[in-house]
């Protein structure tokens, strides 16, 4: 079984769980803001890390 998953859909859905979470329990904003950029940059330069 071969899962793909693309860039430009993960993108999107993680942003929407950030928000969901920062408006369910808005002092986590610190935490789920690094996390947000540490993902999507790390799914950034993932592609140029491989190849």
């Amino acid at each position: 079984m071969n899962i793909q998953v693309d860039i430009a859909l993960l993108q999107p859905v993680i942003a929407l769980i950030a928000g969901i979470l920062i408006l369910l329990a808005p002092q986590l904003l610190n935490y789920v803001v690094a996390i947000y950029l540490i993902v999507v940059g790390a799914t950034g330069l993932w592609p140029r890390l491989l190849g």
